[in-house]
């Protein structure tokens, strides 16, 4: 059995512990809040965004000619997966990672193989998990966290289009974690490039009549990049907004869990405490009869 010593220095050490969880959890609820906000509000403007331009482009000709549309052979892979900066969020970085890992095994084990695929790393996470396996990793923009904004992602997103239409990539799929709520996050797979019309046929402009200003093309060129930069944009928000919901659901687990362990070390302390007290009293009496019978 502990010692009386051992078991305070145990439960001085967890209390400490619980302090710590009890504070993450409030910052990551906290910062959950506007993490939410942004997600929520990106949303619907992504999502009409992307109609938009696949009803547009349905009948614009510079759409079909656009580089960002050119499906190829797929030789060349290149995966942007969406992790975090900071751990302590459960497994929220191991799903995404497991996540890509499985796509890779199940859709581009060949390019893999051959030395043609690359992840680009967003989060601090995921650009050490890849490194340690081996696998080639652009880190160029794996801080994107430390200064979130449009600005920032919007780099990642013109340097993997630039490298897809210069023809270093056939394929650019983003792997992330997509925000439900606090407690659901679920790991999503989007192709990135080439891009793909979201609109039904049936919904395209063939059956709608439309009056452009400026012109038809030169809207559906400043679409298509806008159109990639806010996807990709969508997806760290998520992403950011999932690791907030994870971390504050991890550090509320801890709490209770060093609850728990806390109640069970006071009573581990208590029984050794009256152990011991029984035991001094044992021998005084044991001492007192000695010098009785002397």
């Amino acid at each position: 059995m502990a010692s009386l010593k051992e078991v305070r220095a145990r439960i001085s050490s967890i209390n400490s512990t619980q302090q710590i969880t009890k504070a993450m959890k409030m910052v990551a609820a906290a910062k959950l809040r506007r993490a939410q906000d942004n997600i929520t509000q990106l949303r619907p403007y992504a999502q009409k965004l992307s109609q938009m331009l696949g009803t547009v482009s349905a009948g614009a000709e510079t759409a079909s000619d656009s580089p960002y549309k050119q499906a190829r052979a797929i030789d060349r892979v290149l995966l942007i997966v969406i992790t975090s900066d900071r751990g302590l969020c459960g497994a929220f970085n191991t799903n995404a990672i497991k996540g890509a890992l499985t796509l890779i095994e199940e859709k581009y084990a060949a390019q893999y193989r051959a030395g043609n695929l690359e992840i680009m790393a967003i989060g601090k996470k995921g650009a050490e998990a890849f490194q340690r396996r081996g696998f080639k990793v652009n880190t160029t923009h794996s801080t994107v966290y430390s200064s979130l904004s449009f600005a920032t992602v919007r780099a990642a997103a013109e340097e993997a289009m630039n490298d897809y239409a210069a023809g270093l990539y056939d394929v650019v799929e983003i792997v992330y974690n997509e925000f439900r709520n606090a407690a659901v996050q679920i790991v999503r797979t989007e192709q990135m490039l080439p891009i793909v019309s979201a609109t039904p046929a049936s919904e395209t402009s063939s059956s709608i009549n439309y009056i452009f200003e400026p012109s038809e093309e030169e809207i559906v060129t400043e679409l298509i990049p806008k159109t990639i930069k806010t996807q990709l944009y969508k997806a760290v928000l998520d992403s950011n907004a999932a690791f907030y919901g994870a971390q504050m659901t991890a550090m509320d687990k801890a709490t209770e869990n060093a609850g728990e362990l806390l109640k069970q070390l006071r009573l581990v302390y208590n029984r050794t405490r009256q152990a011991a007290i029984t035991t001094e009293i044992l021998e005084i009496v044991g001492g007192a009869e000695a010098l009785a019978s002397a």
